[in-house]
């Protein structure tokens, strides 16, 4: 590797690959760096589920990517970054409520694993009946 720091390709006149590093440029590139790999975590669910899967992880690094991304470009005082970022975290912030309420209605069957919403009688998967969440024994809504 010697031959290629000799060579200036990397370091020219005091700045890595043409850039004059700083800490506020290694947030930027660090918020660059969240914010993609959501596209990253998404793929790979989508791949092992074998269908189109937004997991939470997704919301997660959008939240923090485009927060990181908002005090850079506030700190770059860039009027045209900051009003790309001042808002966009208000749907992953969203997103992730909407996850958190919709994950607490769920049931896993036990005769099948499959996910269902809470209010089931029947699995839609195997028919089985599920339990009574409430316990008072209501009558709940038949499943899809």
């Amino acid at each position: 590797m010697d031959w290629l720091s000799g060579s200036g390709l990397i370091w020219i006149e005091g700045r890595f690959l043409g850039i004059e590093w700083h800490v506020w440029k290694l947030v930027g590139w660090v918020g660059n760096a969240v914010f993609f790999s959501r596209f990253l975590v998404q793929w790979y669910a989508t791949e092992r589920q074998r269908r189109v899967v937004v997991p939470q992880a997704f919301w997660w690094l959008s939240l923090v990517g485009s927060l990181i991304l908002l005090s850079y470009a506030i700190q770059r005082r860039d009027s045209v970054f900051i009003a790309g970022q001042a808002f966009s975290w208000i749907p992953y912030l969203r997103n992730l409520w909407i996850h958190r309420k919709t994950k607490s209605s769920q049931r896993t069957c036990p005769s099948c694993d499959r996910i269902n919403p809470a209010h089931y009688r029947y699995c839609p998967g195997c028919g089985s009946v599920q339990a009574d969440p409430t316990g008072d024994g209501s009558v709940l809504s038949k499943g899809c």
